[in-house]
């Protein structure tokens, strides 16, 4: 009797519904890239409702915030591609009048999730000075501009359309950052879930890496799949945007990237945002 070809691992990928999170992921989730061991499924969620499901261990592979990832250490490895790095940019804080960073003291801010990457940055940069409340990300130029909050503190595309509301930037979380460090803000990472075992983790790491070279190898193509996720993006800022946070560092974190990850959650530690000190671990 013919041998039945052995059951695929499944893989559920979580991702955002971003224009680089769909760059990324293009080739896994058209199949341009096919793995006889493994096969995926794709769930697309915001990146706090992601931070959130990978406390509960949820997914094989998802998109967290590394800000998020300190809490899920024990079930989850950092993939050492996938980074979303912020090169001296990145979240960034507005509102409806100009203003510097003293000018939020006592402001209400409106944040996309408390573990983002973004709130955590925030925090360093102006400890307990401000009040929040949580809102979804696609809704906070909104609030800021109908005056519902003081400010917001906004990420994804919302960094270049901003202005297009009549907002002035405060502060680039990412540029202060960068002045106070010297290194990139890591932002997001890709992790993935430890109980797969070692072989697997690499394996699946290896075919993630596969389709980010493909995305970048083959960018029209890639950015027509992604363009269907840029809110209010048109060809030229989507294309700015996916370069933004796919690039060399999303191939490989590399030693100071690493390093960025490192510095950050010490620092947070240190700052007593986060509970506990984390051992980060690349695969």
């Amino acid at each position: 009797p013919a041998t039945l070809a052995p059951e695929k691992t499944l893989i559920r990928i979580g991702h955002s519904p971003d224009p680089d999170d769909a760059f990324m992921f293009h080739a896994l989730a058209n199949d341009k890239i096919v793995s006889p061991k493994y096969r995926f499924t794709h769930e697309l969620q915001d990146i706090e409702t992601l931070n959130r499901r990978a406390l509960k261990g949820e997914l094989e592979l998802s998109a967290v915030s590394i800000h998020g990832y300190a809490y899920i250490t024990d079930k989850y490895a950092l993939c050492h591609c996938g980074a979303s790095m912020g090169d001296n940019y990145g979240p960034m804080v507005v509102a409806r009048q100009p203003g510097d960073i003293a000018s939020l003291k006592g402001k209400k801010i409106a944040v996309p999730g408390t573990l983002t990457t973004a709130f955590l940055s925030l925090k360093l940069c102006l400890g307990d000075t401000f009040t929040y409340e949580v809102h979804p990300f696609d809704e906070i130029l909104n609030l800021v501009e109908t005056g519902k909050v003081d400010a917001g503190l906004i990420i994804h595309e919302g960094q270049l359309t901003y202005a297009d509301q009549g907002l002035s930037l405060i502060v680039d979380l990412g540029q202060w950052w960068t002045q106070e460090t010297g290194l990139p803000l890591p932002l997001g990472g890709n992790a993935i879930r430890k109980d797969l075992g070692v072989e697997a983790m690499k394996e699946v790491t290896e075919l993630l890496k596969q389709s980010i070279v493909y995305g970048l190898e083959h960018r029209r193509e890639a950015l027509d799949h992604a363009k269907q996720y840029g809110r209010d993006l048109d060809d030229a800022k989507a294309d700015k945007f996916v370069g933004m946070y796919v690039n060399d560092w999303t191939v490989d974190f590399g030693p100071r990237g690493r390093q960025a990850v490192v510095e950050l959650l010490d620092r947070a530690y240190k700052a007593k945002i986060i509970p506990h000190a984390v051992n980060v671990e690349f695969v």
